[in-house]
């Protein structure tokens, strides 16, 4: 692994969930490895919806305390979201193509389209970029 942190560089606070879902954000770094080469690293993080494993109560009278729910009236679980994080590394620096590149991958997983998104990446990997000065 190249990069062993490179999930605390994505959620430099920690991964937590929030109780609203906050909108996408995207940003590039440049990471220098021990050869001091450079890597352009895109980060496109989104919050994703997941329900908590702790029942949200309904506080019934006016001191705050608990009383029971009644049976007519199930307890919903509180719903919660979690960052997930769509990461592109590169020894280019095309931030604009990885910007695009990842809200291409977002909006195909958010939309839920019949394309996988293992395709859509395979097909983004394996294009074909001419030579300069090549056949046209």
């Amino acid at each position: 692994d190249p990069f062993p942190a490179l999930p605390q560089f994505c959620q430099p606070s920690g991964w937590q969930l929030f109780p609203e879902r906050n909108p996408p954000t995207f940003f590039v770094a440049v990471l220098t490895d021990i050869n001091s080469e450079r890597h352009y690293c895109a980060c496109f993080t989104f919050w994703e919806a997941v329900e908590s494993p702790q029942p949200q109560s309904h506080p019934r009278n006016g001191e705050g305390e608990e009383e029971e729910e009644e049976p007519s009236s199930p307890v919903q679980p509180a719903q919660l979201f979690a960052p997930k994080s769509l990461v592109l590394v590169s020894r280019l620096d095309h931030a604009e193509v990885f910007r695009n590149s990842l809200g291409l991958i977002y909006t195909i997983y958010v939309d839920g389209l019949s394309v996988s998104l293992e395709n859509v990446i395979g097909n983004l990997l394996t294009c074909t970029i001419p030579i300069t000065g090549g056949a046209q």
